[in-house]
C-alpha cells in the first residue's frame, strides 16, 4: 500500500540555508494564500509563514508572511505589482476587496 502523501510536501520550498526576504505580509490568510499562488504559479519558490513563528525576526507583525529567496525578489514584488494592475478597480465585485494590497516596501 503506497504511503499518503501530504500536498505542502510536494511544493517546493526554498532552502532554510539561503537568505530569505519578506516580499508580502497581511492579516488576511486568503490574501496571503492569493499571493503565494500567483508566485507559484510563476514558478517562484515561496514560503508562507505565520507572522506568530517569525516574531523574533519581524517584531510586532500578525497575520502571515511571504518570504523568497533574495534573488527571487525582485521578480516577485514586480508580479505582485502586475497583478494588482491587472484587477479593473471599477468592477463591480473587486471594488469592495482588494485581491493583492500594496506590498511592503523592502529597501
Amino acid at each position: 500500500m503506497a504511503e499518503p502523501v501530504n500536498p505542502a510536501e510536494m511544493q517546493p520550498q526554498p532552502d532554510p540555508n539561503e537568505k530569505l526576504v519578506k516580499i508580502f505580509d497581511s492579516e488576511d490568510e486568503s490574501e496571503a494564500l492569493v499571493v503565494k499562488g500567483l508566485l507559484d504559479s510563476a514558478g517562484i519558490d515561496s514560503d508562507l509563514t505565520a507572522a506568530s513563528m517569525v516574531q523574533e525576526v519581524y517584531p510586532g507583525l500578525g497575520g502571515m508572511i511571504i518570504l523568497v529567496r533574495e534573488e527571487d525578489a525582485d521578480q516577485a514584488l514586480r508580479l505582485i505589482a502586475e497583478q494588482r494592475r491587472a484587477v479593473p478597480a471599477d468592477d463591480d465585485e473587486t471594488a469592495e476587496v482588494d485581491i493583492i494590497p500594496e506590498p511592503p516596501q523592502t529597501r
